[in-house]
């Protein structure tokens, strides 16, 4: 019986931006990321006589079915297994758009992958393989709060559960004002990034930053946490209009957005806004404000798309 797999993406708000080594995709940060309830990947792999990659029900060719095909061939040298494969996944999330789709895909296509050759894992060496596909994929093995520890080397550089099962009352809004597919990609901005005087600075601040979200998400401190995941997404955008050549993913809805975000603060509204490579915008709120901060963008954004998200959980067999 073929299995599918379901993994859901995350939302980085100690954000990784930068490779150390791009062919085993070693970061030259350590990261950690909320996992989402309501964007995620379901994929599954049977044998077939050619390789096959069809996303929500459409046959890919070209750059995205290379990319699949790169990665499983990857996985089959590493773990000495043949054979052509059909994939076949669903995606509920905007691709391209600032969410990280790719997270949820290739967490979802690694653990296909072990259903179909039968290759047991822990989430440990689970997130090592994902993450040769796309970085933040290996964050999306778990569910809750996870950690990637940037590492050294393949073996030491993974992901590990945080927190799967968080209490605090922390929701993410994921506000859509772009749907476009962004025209600078997140591997080009990346490398774009660091010709900034401020990314070495920046870098220099990861990990005293990265220990003040650990402590703020273990004494589920919602202020610490917004406020420390707002200041390390204005810093990975800082370096961006600050490299040369200068870019942003930013559009001019985007900063509407943003100082909106400040002027609901101002107003007794608590929330936060992170923002991935991308025009869309999150907002970090508690449920008590959900309802006040969608209908102030509702009402200030033409044709705006909201969804709610909140904790998700980690990858799982669906059958």
């Amino acid at each position: 019986m073929v299995k599918t797999i379901r993994a859901h993406t995350n939302i980085a708000l100690i954000k990784y931006w930068g490779k150390a080594d791009s062919h085993l995709r070693l970061p030259l940060m350590s990261s950690l990321s909320m996992t989402l309830d309501q964007f995620y990947t379901d994929t599954q792999i049977s044998a077939s006589d050619e390789d096959c990659f069809v996303l929500n029900g459409i046959r890919q060719k070209g750059a995205s079915a290379q990319r699949v095909f790169s990665f499983l061939k990857v996985l089959q040298q590493r773990f000495g297994v043949t054979g052509h494969l059909l994939v076949e996944s669903t995606n509920n999330v905007p691709t391209a758009a600032g969410l990280a789709s790719s997270s949820s895909a290739f967490a979802a296509l690694a653990g296909a992958f072990c259903a179909h050759y039968n290759i047991q894992l822990t989430p440990i060496e689970l997130s090592r393989i994902a993450r040769l596909g796309s970085g933040s994929a290996c964050r999306s093995i778990y569910g809750g709060f996870s950690v990637w520890q940037k590492g050294t080397d393949d073996k030491s550089s993974y992901a590990y559960a945080l927190d799967e099962n968080p209490q605090i009352d922390l929701q993410l809004l994921a506000v859509e004002l772009n749907t476009k597919q962004k025209r600078i990609s997140s591997t080009a901005g990346m490398k774009m990034a660091q010709s900034s005087p401020f990314f070495q600075p920046w870098l220099l601040r990861n990990q005293q930053e990265l220990e003040q979200m650990i402590s703020a998400v273990k004494a589920q401190d919602f202020t610490a946490i917004g406020n420390l995941a707002e200041l390390n997404a204005t810093e990975m955008h800082a370096v961006n209009l600050t490299a040369r050549p200068s870019f942003t993913y930013f559009e001019p809805a985007t900063i509407k957005a943003i100082k909106m975000v400040s002027e609901l603060r101002q107003n007794g509204i608590e929330c936060y806004f992170t923002i991935d490579a991308g025009p869309n915008i999150k907002i970090l709120s508690q449920l008590k404000n959900v309802k006040d901060i969608t209908n102030k963008f509702v009402t200030e954004f033409e044709n705006v798309k909201i969804i709610n998200a909140s904790f998700g959980p980690g990858i799982s067999y669906l059958n």
